[in-house]
């Protein structure tokens, strides 16, 4: 009988209904939902701290911050303008940093200026909401002396002294 099989000519083809023909299978459900596992989240908010003592001097800032998450975070963007309740053109401009660190020291600032600050994290997802704004304050010019006007006796002097200030100093220290 195997003999007579094997002399037999066998049709190979298979038939399939048409509806199999041309199938095409969707997968782009399936490749988001793969991409959405490698990906990495937009990194949360900043918090940025209080102004710290000894962090200012008459033109520059020192402004930290940090993250309470464990965002992955490729660099920082830190926005800082001064306060004030009028307008000035240029001096109201608000300026933009990119920071790699948690902290920055600003330079070229005013004097006894107040500036608000705020910053956010940036990742290749994109960039985090704002921060909540702080105000730092830079330290005053030294007092100018008023040379003419010293004057002094055995026990004691009258020193002079003028601000160059255009905001109120809270106090001065007399060295001697």
């Amino acid at each position: 009988r195997l003999e007579e099989f094997l002399k037999k000519e066998v049709n190979l083809k298979l038939s399939t209904l048409p509806d199999f023909e041309k199938r095409y299978i969707d997968f782009s459900e399936v490749e988001q939902l793969m991409n959405s596992i490698n990906t990495i989240p937009a990194p949360c908010a900043p918090v940025i701290s209080p102004q710290a003592p000894n962090a200012a001097t008459g033109t520059s800032l020192r402004v930290c911050w940090g993250l309470f998450s464990d965002d992955t975070v490729e660099c920082y963007q830190l926005c800082y303008k001064p306060v004030s309740n009028e307008r000035h053109g240029d001096e109201q401009a608000e300026h933009t940093l990119k920071v790699k660190e948690t902290y920055c020291t600003i330079t070229n600032l005013l004097p006894n200026t107040q500036y608000e600050f705020w910053v956010s994290a940036i990742n290749a997802c994109g960039i985090s909401p704002p921060s909540e704004r702080a105000v730092y304050v830079t330290a005053p010019s030294p007092p100018t002396i008023k040379s003419k006007k010293i004057r002094r006796c055995e026990n004691a002097a009258l020193v002079c002294w003028e601000s160059r200030d255009i905001n109120p100093v809270d106090s001065y220290t007399v060295e001697l």
